[in-house]
């Protein structure tokens, strides 16, 4: 018998999901967009992970359908859990670790395809415009010509390690939403994770060192810095997006770029003072990655890095 349905928030994924109870125990369900070609005989990445303990149990799953019902965990915020990022930071890199480790699906996009679409997507929206995106794409056409995409050292990657997707139940770290999950770029997964977590060079060091090892050169901290900026564009691409379908005033974009630090803006998003929900959440963030990245892309260190693959 359903005692209690409640909509929670996702993730990149256009899914509707909601919290269920069901005879006093809690699911997920997940309703996505039906799909008429399924290969039943292939698990999806959701399952591999589930059944290395890595997501939530699986209980239902209809691919054709687009419905999932899985295990319910009940959260606890990491930063509360975790009082410092030298605890906290080896743990997420060991579940990074872990998704790495599983064999590798199949499936595979072209990420310079798929970041070079939304980029193309938003300039043809006209949504923002001027000197700052001007530059920071011209430093994304750098990191394009250089970054070695043709790398075959590929592993199953999550791709949307955001802080929604990374749920602590008290005692381990889950891993949820699947969807946007695929064979990957390795970077991709440490450099969405390090945007949310790590906001200096010792968090850089203990997460890299973590993850590396004895084994962590400068090609890799290269590598990690450009996915880095590389996977902000990308995020603020989709936060323009969502803004762009948000805003139903019909009043223009603000352009104003100036003074919208990520730092802040996170605090706001933490204090309650913001949602991605809203249109202007999203349109700060959007700005907020952008400026993250120029100021990145502008430093020293982003021409040592480009010079490792030069």
């Amino acid at each position: 018998m359903v005692k209690e349905i409640v909509l929670l928030a996702g993730g990149l994924s256009a899914s509707t999901v909601f919290k269920i109870v069901v005879n006093d125990q809690h699911y997920v369900l997940k309703v996505d967009s039906p799909t008429a070609f399924i290969d039943d005989q292939l698990l999806s990445c959701m399952e591999i992970a589930a059944e290395a303990g890595i997501a939530p149990p699986v209980y239902y799953l209809n691919k054709a359908a687009g419905i999932t019902i899985t295990g319910f965990i009940k959260n606890t915020p990491l930063q509360s859990a975790f009082k410092s990022p030298d605890v906290l930071l080896p743990e997420l890199v060991k579940t990074i670790r872990q998704i790495h480790e599983l064999p590798p699906f199949p499936t595979e996009n072209n990420l310079v395809n798929t970041v070079d679409g939304l980029i193309a997507q938003f300039k043809v929206s006209r949504m923002l415009t001027g000197p700052v995106f001007d530059e920071c794409f011209a430093y994304y056409d750098e990191i394009r010509k250089h970054y070695p995409w043709g790398d075959t050292d590929k592993v199953l990657s999550h791709n949307d390690l955001n802080p929604n997707n990374i749920i602590f139940d008290g005692e381990k770290i889950w891993i949820i939403d699947w969807d946007a999950a695929f064979k990957n770029d390795r970077y991709v997964d440490l450099a969405i994770t390090a945007n949310f977590f790590v906001t200096n060079d010792e968090h850089e060091n203990i997460f890299l060192e973590t993850y590396f090892g004895n084994s962590l050169t400068n090609y890799h901290r290269a590598r990690f810095f450009l996915m880095r900026q590389i996977c902000r564009l990308v995020y603020a691409m989709l936060m323009f997006k969502r803004a762009h379908t948000s805003n139903r005033s019909g009043i223009g974009d603000d352009p104003v770029m100036g003074n919208i630090s990520l730092k802040d803006v996170k605090e706001k998003l933490g204090a309650g003072k913001l949602s991605l929900a809203s249109y202007e959440g999203q349109l700060l963030f959007g700005k907020a990655l952008i400026n993250e990245a120029l100021n990145s892309m502008q430093s020293p260190r982003f021409a040592s890095s480009i010079g490792q693959f030069v």
